[in-house]
C-alpha cells in the first residue's frame, strides 16, 4: 500500500498541471454542460445534424421527382381531352402510336426530326 501512495501524489501532481494550463471559462460547468449538449444533439441522436443533410436532400429529390411526374400526369390529361374531343385527332393518335390503318392501305411514319450524322 505504500508503494501506491508515491505513485498517486505524482499522478495528482501530473493531474494539477495540466489543469492549470486549462483557462478558467472552460473549466466552468456551464460551457461543460452546453458543450456535452452540442455534442449529443449533433452527433450522438437520432436526429443528428448529417441525418438532417441526408434528409434534406432526399426531400429535395422527391419534390423534383413530384414535379415530373405532375407535369407528366397534366400533359397526359391535356392529351386525353383532346383525343376525346376530336374524333380526328383519335384516329391520327392511334395511326402514330399504335400502327393502326385501314384493311385497304398501307401506312409509312415519316419522323419529323431527322437524326444528324457526325462525320
Amino acid at each position: 500500500m505504500n508503494d501506491e501512495l508515491p505513485t498517486m501524489n505524482h499522478q495528482l501532481s501530473t493531474m494539477n498541471k495540466l489543469l492549470t494550463h486549462i483557462p478558467a471559462w472552460l473549466k466552468s460547468k456551464y460551457v461543460i454542460a452546453i458543450t456535452v449538449f452540442a455534442v449529443v444533439l449533433l452527433f450522438l441522436d437520432k436526429n443528428d445534424f448529417i441525418s438532417q443533410l441526408s434528409r434534406t436532400k432526399q426531400l429535395k429529390e422527391l419534390q423534383e421527382s413530384k414535379e415530373y411526374y405532375t407535369n407528366s400526369i397534366n400533359a397526359e390529361q391535356k392529351e386525353l381531352n383532346n383525343l376525346r374531343a376530336n374524333n380526328g385527332t383519335l384516329e391520327k393518335y392511334a395511326r402514330e402510336k399504335y400502327l393502326m390503318k385501314r384493311d385497304n392501305e398501307d401506312l409509312f411514319l415519316i419522323p419529323d426530326n431527322q437524326p444528324k450524322e457526325n462525320n
